[in-house]
């Protein structure tokens, strides 16, 4: 298999075991350790080329170990540092590699739980790792854009020197991709008031705010089915003519129904369970407001309730993809807050709560 064929296979055992990984060793053992040897490339059972448990003292800080260490010709590369499947990555909770980057030769630290791999160097200051990261792989969700410099740090194509190079466009290119889908999801207030201002002539008002949030959620959405449509069509009239020089028949139908197929993820599966999760909440919902005002958006991680199917007013989430299922509700600041149910009937339970967000918004 080639390197992408790799990845994506990994990527499959990825969404397949993901639920039941429970420790961080399970991790290492299921997806970290075959991230290193069959994406890429290193021998885990070689010590010249793979070092678990790395040791390399730290001023005070005796006999403290990384996951991994990747070497070539003698030299520490590449540290990795593992967290548990699932658990939030930062650097709060990875300060081992954050003071071994300053004592080794490597140039690449990573962070991972096995489903995110988040690459860092030192491009702030030599010597010294990085807040933020320069490349992140999402194996759920893979960016093919970085691809092609994941593989310059495979053993067959180690090209240190290049990535090194081309870590400073890709560390804030991918960050304001990952900004800008935040706001195509979740229009923020800066957003919402810089597009207000170029077609409206009033003052940005409170009312005029929430009207533009769901005005601008609309228009980012019905822009990106226009583009799909524009390169749709494109192709199709490329085709077109070629069929035309043939003599086969044409249609220009086609675009509206395919992209009313790509607007829908396939991979996300609503439930029965979901669904009737949702009814609850709306009839608790629905002693605040009308129910023609209670929707639902289903998404990979989650089953959204919304007030006027507007994603700057979100009533619950439900967590019924894992063995565990969740609760999410939000507090007056907008955070959410996860908590564990047994059974539908305990949603009743947060009856108060969610009527409560429901007269926030309303």
């Amino acid at each position: 298999m080639d390197f992408i064929e790799r990845l994506n296979a990994l990527a499959t055992k990825v969404r397949a075991q993901k639920d039941s990984i429970q420790t961080e060793e399970a991790t290492k053992n299921a997806f970290v350790m075959p991230f290193i040897s069959a994406v890429l490339g290193y021998d885990v059972f070689n010590p010249l080329e793979v070092v678990p448990e790395f040791t390399a003292d730290v001023g005070l800080k005796r006999g403290e170990k990384i996951d991994y260490a990747i070497m070539r010709d003698n030299e520490v590369q590449i540290l990795i540092e593992a967290k548990k499947s699932g658990s939030a990555l930062s650097l709060e909770n990875a300060s081992q590699l954050y003071r071994y980057f300053g004592v080794t030769n490597a140039r690449i630290a990573l962070l991972t739980n096995g489903i995110v791999y988040q690459f860092y160097t030192d491009l702030d200051a030599p010597n010294r790792m990085d807040s933020k990261p320069f490349l992140v792989l999402d194996l759920e969700d893979i960016d093919n854009s970085v691809v092609p410099e994941l593989s310059k740090l495979t053993k067959e194509s180690f090209d240190l020197g290049s990535v090194i190079s081309a870590a400073e466009e890709l560390k804030y290119v991918g960050q304001l991709k990952r900004e800008i889908a935040v706001q195509f999801r979740e229009p923020g207030d800066d957003w919402v008031k810089f597009f207000t201002n170029k077609v409206y002539d009033g003052p940005f008002t409170q009312k005029v705010r929430e009207q533009f949030t769901v005005l601008v959620d609309k228009a980012a959405t019905q822009f990106l089915k226009d583009q799909v449509n524009a390169r749709l069509k494109t192709a199709l009239g490329a085709e077109g003519g070629l069929a035309e020089e043939s003599g086969l028949p044409t249609t220009n139908t086609a675009p509206a129904v395919v992209v009313d197929d790509l607007a829908a993820d396939p991979e996300v599966q609503t439930t029965e369970e979901e669904l009737d999760g949702y009814n609850i909440v709306k009839a608790i919902a629905c002693s605040e407001v009308k129910p023609q005002r209670i929707f639902q958006r289903d998404a990979k991680s989650y089953f959204a309730i919304l007030l006027d199917d507007n994603n700057r007013k979100s009533i619950a989430r439900l967590h019924f993809n894992g063995r565990q299922k969740y609760l999410g509700l939000f507090d007056e600041d907008k955070t959410e807050t996860r908590h564990p149910i047994e059974s539908l009937d305990d949603i009743y339970l947060h009856a108060d709560h969610i009527r409560s967000t429901v007269r926030r918004f309303a």
